[in-house]
């Protein structure tokens, strides 16, 4: 732990504005050293405090790649938002377990509250996205206590401002995604399962076909966060399959375009970025 908080001061007393992206590592563990990359806005100064995304990858928390968003984060970088890719532990290269990942959702969280300043980041409007199990661990930020990692600091929010979902895992129950690997926890450790008042604005988006996440459970899912009053939009894409809005190997694919607009009103909608001119 000496060795990393000396790392994170001298990464953090060396912060370039002008050099548009900074790698820095945010949690020491057993597995590894986890690293987030903030993508920065041209014009950003050093007076800044600006609103952020933090990004999570999707992979069932198997495997995954940090770069699963970055074409999502260069678009909102060069809206003017920080943009945050998160790196967090997986059973293929680490190892490790679902709880694991969570937990290093969390960490990351208070890692850009503890450090808002020196990052430039409004720590009131730090958005959280992913995809899959990446979209279960944004909406887990909210929705679920508990998983802290021993020694940090508990009483600092990981509740994000608002939450970008691309088709998520929020239902870990029997005959979910994931319940093979969380079993009896799934009631603590399901989004679906700790909806309340006081969540984030939600969106979120799902394919009809998608052979992981039925479209009743999305619909449930919204249908509570509204009776509990939480905003939560859905939309619905006919015909398309799990991942269906990722840019694939560079290839033009309309449904990225589409949820990236989407997701772009949606911000607008809520004052975290201007109207597109």
């Amino acid at each position: 732990m000496v060795k990393t908080a000396l790392i994170l001061l001298c990464l953090l007393s060396n912060i370039s504005l002008n050099a548009g992206e900074q790698v820095l590592f945010y949690k020491n563990t057993e597995q590894a050293d986890l690293k987030l990359h903030l993508l920065y806005p041209d014009d950003i100064k050093k007076s800044d405090k600006k609103a952020a995304i933090i990004f999570f990858f999707g992979g069932g928390w198997l495997s995954g790649d940090i770069n699963h968003f970055r074409p999502q984060a260069e678009h909102f970088r060069n809206r003017g938002l920080i943009c945050i890719l998160a790196e967090y532990r997986v059973l293929g290269k680490h190892k490790t377990t679902p709880f694991d990942a969570l937990s290093d959702a969390k960490s990351a969280m208070r890692y850009l509250r503890i450090h808002a300043r020196k990052l430039h980041i409004n720590p009131d409007k730090i958005i959280a996205a992913g995809g899959s199990a990446g979209g279960h661990l944004a909406a887990a930020l909210a929705a679920c206590p508990g998983f802290d990692t021993p020694g940090e600091n508990s009483k600092i929010s990981t509740k994000p401002a608002a939450l970008l979902l691309y088709n998520p895992v929020l239902d870990n129950g029997p005959g979910g995604y994931g319940y093979s690997r969380v079993k009896d926890r799934y009631q603590e450790f399901s989004p679906a399962y700790n909806i309340k008042s006081g969540l984030p604005p939600t969106l979120i988006f799902l394919g009809t076909k998608d052979n992981i996440i039925p479209v009743i459970t999305m619909e449930k899912y919204r249908e509570k966060m509204i009776e509990n009053n939480n905003r939560c939009d859905l939309f619905l894409y006919e015909g398309q399959d799990h991942g269906f809005f990722n840019l694939k190997n560079g290839k033009e694919n309309p449904y990225f375009y589409d949820t990236l607009q989407k997701a772009d009103a949606f911000l607008v909608s809520l004052g975290y970025l201007p109207p597109q001119k």
